[in-house]
């Protein structure tokens, strides 16, 4: 048996775990890194364009809004021709005329509660906008880190088909030679299709991963993403504090965009109370009356004012109450989930860190020595086969556990990030 060659495969999957991956696909992978994969997703969302759209109704509302009056002026124009009767004489023929314009104005300070809603609308969309954002490059960064994950996940199966393969040339020999058992070799055998089945099932999911990732980036079909990340980022960097996270929660987009929808229906609610108070109407208009050798010319101004004795929009005040205790318990209720979703998240960054450190302080040096021992243990004749193949899975699955830690670290520090309000680190390509 080549041990040489089983031990320095060993070792390679155990400590390097260098990532390269073959697509069975047809397509050649496009090389992306986690900031243009960023760029390209915000270019392209359609959720995100549909909010950005939104933009143009909010400003004509609020263009609206801010109008000097809310109701436009009316003009009016009225025209008789009247048919005065003469005794004896033929009917006099009259034409009279009048024209005025009237106004109607609101006297309860509607216009300062309707601005204010309107500017507390763009507030929460501008907020519900940047909310999306940040979303989205969550979603991007851990569908790259799974691909980069699973790329190095397929480097991993391939070093492992490599030397179970070897391993089971290596034994057929010897057996044929008297100097294995049919067990061993049956065993060789066993973890050799083991080893090409787990790595043809990688395969399939980082193709999966691939094309998830190049959906949210709206990459046309048959083409995938090959990603270039790295899954140790922050490992060595210390964790942030829990209180100045905490203490960020209300800079959260999320909740920014509550406060404002919070806002803008106490506006609302004070121009549906405003509302009850008349309004006035102010009229001025001039005519002309009377025969025709005497004329006269009329000057009116009128003001009306509507009784409010039956009606007192009690109806739109009921829905608009509603609506601020509605918005009030939405913002105080993610506030406290915000929290609770914060501290959880940095107990678990905290401990996946730990862990990953002790994999790849402790783990894997250890099992680089133990396939050294293991070959020199070989060679004496002191463990057979079936010990060779135990250590040599251990140092597979301590990569692969390494791994799988590593993008659990990423997906949680991302999370955590994003339920406290922090924008992705510059280091990491934050879109600005």
């Amino acid at each position: 048996m080549r041990f040489k060659i089983l031990v320095a495969a060993t070792m390679w999957a155990a400590t390097n775990g260098t990532s390269f991956a073959q697509s069975t696909e047809p397509q050649a992978a496009r090389a992306l890194t986690l900031e243009e994969a960023w760029r390209q997703a915000e270019q392209a969302n359609p959720a995100l364009r549909r909010k950005a759209a939104q933009q143009a109704a909010l400003e004509g509302a609020a263009q609206d809004a801010s109008a000097l009056f809310f109701n436009n002026p009316q003009i009016n124009w009225e025209g008789t021709r009247r048919e005065v009767p003469q005794p004896g004489l033929p009917d006099e023929r009259r034409k009279e005329w009048s024209a005025g314009l009237s106004q109607t104005l609101e006297i309860g300070g509607q216009r300062g509660y309707r601005v204010s809603a309107s500017e507390a609308a763009m507030a929460a969309q501008a907020a519900e906008l940047e909310s999306l954002r940040r979303e989205l490059q969550v979603l991007v960064a851990q569908q790259a880190y799974r691909v980069q994950a699973l790329q190095q996940r397929v480097g991993v199966e391939e070093a492992a088909l490599i030397l179970f393969e070897q391993t089971a040339t290596a034994v057929a020999k010897r057996r044929a030679a008297g100097e294995d058992t049919k067990l061993d070799a049956n065993v060789a055998v066993v973890e050799a299709e083991r080893a090409h089945s787990q790595l043809e099932a990688t395969r399939e999911q980082l193709i999966d991963a691939r094309n998830e990732l190049a959906a949210t980036l709206q990459w046309p079909a048959g083409t995938q993403p090959e990603v270039s990340a790295d899954l140790a980022d922050g490992l060595e960097q210390p964790l942030p504090a829990l209180a100045p996270l905490l203490s960020a929660l209300p800079t959260q987009p999320r909740v920014r965009a509550l406060a404002a929808q919070e806002e803008s229906a106490r506006s609302r609610l004070g121009l549906e109370r405003a509302s009850r108070i008349p309004d006035v109407t102010l009229g001025l208009s001039v005519g002309r009356e009377g025969a025709v050798d005497a004329r006269e010319r009329l000057t009116t101004l009128s003001l009306s004012v509507p009784l409010p004795l039956f009606k007192r929009n009690a109806s739109g005040v009921g829905e608009a109450s509603a609506a601020l205790t509605q918005a009030q318990i939405e913002r105080e209720s993610s506030l406290r989930d915000g929290e609770a979703n914060v501290r959880s998240l940095h107990a678990r960054l905290q401990s996946l860190q730990r862990r990953v450190q002790r994999l790849q302080s402790v783990v894997a040096p250890t099992l680089g020595s133990n396939a050294q021992l293991s070959e020199k243990s070989r060679r004496a004749g002191q463990i057979g086969l079936l010990e060779h193949i135990v250590v040599s899975r251990q140092a597979l699955d301590a990569r692969r556990d390494l791994i799988d830690s590593q993008l659990d670290f990423q997906n949680t520090r991302l999370a955590l990030m994003h339920a406290a309000g922090r924008p992705l680190a510059p280091e990491q390509g934050k879109q600005p």
